[in-house]
């Protein structure tokens, strides 16, 4: 079924809105993925905080133009049919999303990416950036990096300790 005029004109301010307050829109083809698994895969991303839309590319090259930063972006490569990933939290977890689902569903294929800064990156650009640690992880490592002197310290002198105290025992027996 056909759109009626007014509903493409919602679905491009639709997309705006999300393109404008996304910090990475991931787009990816589809082509040959079930309904069922594409809920699964909707479902999943979600947890994430990422929101998956199919767009025609056309609204979403409107929707493009619409928005100050993201008016020169190089649309060449929106061709055939796609699924734009959302997220307005973490740049990484919409690659992460479609990354993993792509382990179990061949039938997803990176396309590429357009950053909040209205840079098209390459699909290679975004497999790299889908094997990054999440951002939680990557606040953990850098806290454990930083506590790792503190905690060797302590380590070092709580082995000092048991064995001054062990050779205390045994000079007392």
């Amino acid at each position: 079924m056909a759109l009626t005029k007014d509903k493409k004109h919602q679905v491009v301010a639709d997309v705006a809105a999300a393109l404008g307050s996304s910090k990475m829109t991931v787009v990816a083809k589809y082509q040959g993925t079930t309904v069922k698994a594409l809920q699964q895969l909707r479902r999943d991303a979600r947890a994430g905080g990422t929101k998956l839309q199919v767009v025609k590319n056309r609204l979403v090259i409107k929707a493009l133009e619409t928005v100050d930063t993201l008016k020169d972006v190089d649309t060449g490569a929106l061709n055939g049919q796609l699924l734009y990933a959302f997220n307005s939290q973490d740049e990484v977890a919409p690659a992460q999303a479609l990354a993993t689902f792509a382990k179990t569903n061949t039938n997803i294929e990176f396309v590429g990416a357009i950053t909040a800064q209205g840079k098209f990156i390459s699909a290679d650009e975004v497999k790299a950036l889908a094997t990054l640690p999440s951002k939680e992880q990557l606040i953990a490592q850098v806290i454990a990096t930083l506590a790792a002197p503190l905690n060797d310290s302590l380590n070092g002198l709580s082995g000092d300790l048991h064995g001054l105290l062990d050779g205390v025992a045994a000079k007392a027996s």
